[in-house]
């Protein structure tokens, strides 16, 4: 194999893992700075390039963005599209879901979930509609003793160095106060207790119907044969 020939398989080689990721810091309350590197030893010749949304917008290893942008930045090694770092951008398409039910009994319990797709990956907060201060963070919020004053409509809030993103209105209602395990055990074991005896005495209440009883007959005049010793 020639220099030339081995020079160009090495380079190849470290070009195939470039371990390429974004660095994201916050210059002010306006700014973004992306910076781009490799966790491998590349080419002195090796230079960067910055793409959003697939169009190539700038050469260097940094670039600077707006806080808040929904456009998805990444970086790769100029004249090699296929070795490029992950998409950095911020909460995208957040949904929000309940288990069990939306509308709970009093004293069960309920947990929101909230997800969102976003790089880095996002921090999650919980707020009902019209407050101020957050019920509580992280991916999954879980409201115990489920009273009336629960009740309304919840959102969570999805932010990471990109940006942040609202979810939209989850509405958490009361279908009133809800009893012990064991009572709800009890009305539907008496419920069904009760469906199979009516069904049981159906028949016997149709036969009652079509056969009904009738009382003994007995003669309106009743002849009484006097008895009388015969003599002899």
């Amino acid at each position: 194999m020639s220099p030339s020939a081995g020079g160009l398989v090495v380079f190849l080689l470290s070009v195939q893992d470039s371990g390429l990721q974004v660095q994201v810091r916050r210059s002010d309350s306006t700014w973004l700075e992306l910076t781009c590197h490799s966790s491998c030893v590349l080419s002195d010749r090796a230079e960067y390039e910055w793409s959003k949304n697939e169009e190539i917008i700038k050469r260097g290893s940094s670039l600077r963005v707006s806080s808040g942008s929904t456009d998805r930045y990444f970086c790769y090694l100029r004249g090699y599209w296929n070795q490029r770092s992950p998409a950095v951008y911020g909460p995208q398409r957040l949904s929000v879901s309940v288990s069990p039910s939306a509308v709970m009994l009093e004293g069960d319990s309920v947990t929101l979930t909230c997800s969102a797709d976003a790089n880095p990956a996002a921090n999650y907060t919980w707020y009902k509609e019209h407050e101020d201060s957050p019920r509580a963070s992280g991916q999954n919020f879980t409201i115990t003793n489920f009273t009336a004053e629960h009740s309304g409509n919840y959102y969570c809030e999805a932010q990471n160095e990109m940006g942040r993103s609202n979810s939209t209105l989850l509405r958490i209602t009361s279908s009133g106060k809800g009893g012990s395990t064991w009572s709800t055990t009890a009305i539907i074991v008496i419920s069904v207790l009760l469906l199979i005896i009516i069904i049981l005495a159906v028949p016997y209440i149709k036969r009652w119907r079509m056969f009904p009883e009738r009382p003994e007959q007995r003669p309106e005049n009743d002849t009484q044969i006097p008895l009388t010793n015969a003599g002899v």
